[in-house]
């Protein structure tokens, strides 16, 4: 049961064609955002925004790449031309981790997911900010930070390095808009069974029975619908009091 604690707010969600934003942007929708589906996959990204409709929600579609400015800008612009302000923004877009060790990781992939998962976040956050201070009504932003961010794994330089960056900048944001009632906070999601976890899994060759209890303290996966939760509170009034910290849905992963 979900209840309408996000009506009257307008959201963008980031990445939300698929896996954890496409969690997110449905969930809003159901407590009654309207939601701003951005992505760079355009089909995908349709498809969720005329699933969402369908379902009795309000959502709209834009095309963006996150690592190009103009593009963001226009994002932004879209959602206030569409809906006529910016209340919430989940910045969830990333690029899948690299996997090759620090003394050989490949360089053109680190110049891309760093310009995506660290520099397309700060742009995000950037051009939000602008038009959440130009209203003057506050505002709470969610940065996608993960598990990574405080308990790095080898051969994933570039991402560990991207997601301890999407913590510190959430840090940042927080401490120079509190005074306008903006609040910035990251959520750190453990292992969460999406796309690109299967994926992993069988690149590997292994099943969620053998690698889950090395990742959980409950021995599964996560559902991404369980990381729009925690998203969702504290992009409701519900978590007022809360700002620069990230919430860690991990299972306990963190934790040992």
């Amino acid at each position: 049961m979900t209840f309408p604690v996000l009506e009257g707010k307008v959201a963008i969600v980031t990445g939300a064609a698929m896996g954890m934003g496409e969690a997110t942007a449905k969930l809003f929708a159901e407590t009654k955002a309207k939601v701003i589906i951005a992505d760079f996959n355009e089909e995908k990204g349709q498809a969720v925004t005329e699933a969402i409709k369908a379902n009795g929600g309000e959502a709209s579609f834009v095309k963006v790449d996150i690592s190009k400015s103009t593009e963001v800008q226009a994002m932004v612009k879209f959602a206030v031309d569409t809906y006529g302000k910016l209340d919430i923004a989940v910045n969830n877009a990333a690029l899948t981790p690299d996997d090759e060790p620090a003394a050989e990781f490949d360089e053109a992939y680190w110049d891309r997911l760093i310009s995506v998962d660290l520099t397309g976040t700060a742009l995000c956050m950037k051009y939000e900010l602008q038009q959440m201070q130009k209203q003057g009504n506050g505002g709470s932003i969610i940065n996608i930070s993960s598990v990574s961010g405080f308990r790095p794994q080898p051969n994933n330089i570039a991402y560990v390095a991207a997601k301890h960056g999407v913590v510190g900048m959430t840090k940042v944001a927080a401490m120079e808009n509190g005074p306008l009632n903006i609040r910035v906070n990251s959520v750190a999601p453990g292992a969460i069974d999406t796309p690109m976890l299967r994926g992993a899994l069988e690149q590997f060759g292994f099943t969620e029975e053998d690698y889950a209890p090395q990742l959980s303290l409950l021995n599964r996966f996560g559902q991404p619908r369980e990381i729009a939760q925690a998203s969702l509170w504290l992009a409701s009034d519900a978590s007022s009091y809360v700002t620069g910290t990230t919430i860690h849905v991990d299972a306990g992963y963190t934790s040992r």
